[in-house]
C-alpha cells in the first residue's frame, strides 16, 4: 500500500505529514528508526516473518523495489518499483513476507525513516536477508 502525501507550503519552509493514525494503515508504531544511504547504495533483499515496515524517503531519493513471494498470495511473483523521496513523498507499506529493497537513486546522501509495527529484537530478530543478486528474487539494481 503507498500512502502519497503533499507538501504543504509555509512561508517559512515546508512540512510534510508522516504518519497520522487516522490513516489506518494497521497496527500500531513500536519503533521509528533512520537509515541513512550513500549516493547508489543498495540495500537488499530483506523480509520479515511477522513485522511490517512503513517506509518513507525524507531526503534525497531512493528506489525501492517491491517482490512478492508470498505462497498465498494473488500477487505472488509481482515486482513493483517505485521512486520516492523529497519531490514524491509517500509512506509505503510493505506488509510481512514481502520481499524489499532500496537504492539510493540520488548524488547525495539520501534518508528514510521505518515505522515499523514491531520493535526489533537483538535476541530473536524477525529479518531475513538475501544478497542483491539472489536467484530467489527476479530482479536486478542498476549499478551506479
Amino acid at each position: 500500500m503507498l500512502r502519497e502525501v503533499k507538501n504543504v507550503l509555509a512561508p517559512d519552509g515546508v512540512l510534510v505529514e508522516v504518519f497520522r493514525q487516522d490513516w489506518q494503515l494497521g497496527g500500531e508504531v513500536a519503533q521509528v528508526f533512520q537509515r541513512n544511504f550513500s549516493p547508489g547504495c543498495v540495500s537488499a533483499w530483506h523480509a520479515h516473518e511477522h513485522t511490517t515496515d512503513r517506509i518513507f524517503v525524507h531526503v534525497g531519493r531512493a528506489k525501492i523495489v517491491l517482490y512478492d513471494a508470498r505462497r498465498e498470495s494473488r500477487t505472488r511473483g509481482w515486482v513493483n518499483e517505485l521512486i520516492l523521496g523529497e519531490a514524491r513523498p509517500a509512506l509505503l507499506v510493505v506488509p510481512p513476507g514481502i520481499w524489499h529493497g532500496v537504492q539510493n537513486v540520488s548524488s547525495k546522501t539520501s534518508s528514510l525513516l521505518n515505522l515499523v509495527d514491531r520493535a526489533y529484537r537483538y535476541e530473536d530478530p524477525d529479518h531475513w536477508k538475501i544478497p542483491p543478486d539472489s536467484p530467489e528474487v527476479p530482479y536486478r539494481f542498476e549499478k551506479p
